[in-house]
């Protein structure tokens, strides 16, 4: 067990807590970029085409976060607060994967299709 820096850390402790403010930086970067998806703010387009998928990304980014933080919870033992970062984690790729999935495949089709042409009239007008 090697020991680095000052306060007589180990290399495992202080490559956790490093993961886990990655982790903490990328959460929060998802926040932002799924809040800019959503349909209420006006930042981005107001395409709901591109809002949903700025929002996916939020979630790709948002998961990328999670795990980072279930595998620096995961690796070093915490004691029993480990437990409540595994439910965090867990939570957030849960949210991650919700906005991952809400993006659409592709442009609504009208459920009824539009009639180009007129149906033949009958030669009565009616008022």
């Amino acid at each position: 067990m090697s020991v680095c820096g000052v306060v007589a850390v180990t290399v495992e402790a202080s490559a956790t807590r490093a993961l886990m403010i990655v982790s903490i930086i990328v959460t929060v970067a998802g926040l932002g970029v799924a809040c800019m998806g959503m349909k209420c703010t006006n930042c981005g387009s107001d395409d709901k085409t591109k809002k949903s998928r700025i929002a996916m990304a939020g979630g790709i980014i948002l998961l990328l976060g999670a795990l980072c933080a279930i595998v620096a919870c995961s690796w070093y033992e915490f004691g029993s607060a480990i437990f409540i970062a595994w439910a965090g984690s867990f939570l957030a790729v849960l949210g991650g994967a919700m906005l991952a999935a809400s993006c659409p495949r592709g442009k609504p089709s009208p459920k009824y299709p539009i009639a180009t042409s007129r149906p033949p009239s009958s030669t009565k007008e009616y008022v």
